[in-house]
């Protein structure tokens, strides 16, 4: 029979890694979630702002400063705002819109 010593290593030299990735794409999703709720905050805040006569584009990047506001009439806009990557400076090419109006 041969010996068994070191397979504890090999395994864990495999798991490692597909957990890791694991966590990273696990922690993308909830930044690409965490993106929806604030792009759909900044919509509302927007609507809410063109509705009593004020700036729209102002009010929806207090909320998200990033945020790409577009007007569609009739006192709805949509907001774009992109999801953030796990690596800092890297830009992401994946936007998140909301549209609101009142």
């Amino acid at each position: 029979m041969r010996s068994e010593r070191g397979q504890a290593t090999v395994e864990m030299v495999a798991v490692v890694p597909a957990m890791v990735l694991a966590c990273a794409i696990a922690w993308e999703l909830v930044l690409a979630g965490h993106t929806a709720w604030v792009a759909a905050h900044a919509a509302r805040a927007s609507a809410r702002a063109v509705a009593v006569g004020r700036d729209g584009r102002a009010a929806a990047r207090s909320v998200a400063s990033d945020a790409a506001v577009s007007a569609l009439g009739g006192g709805r806009v949509r907001v774009r705002v992109p999801v953030p990557l796990l690596v800092p400076g890297w830009n992401s090419a994946i936007k998140v819109s909301a549209t609101a109006g009142l």
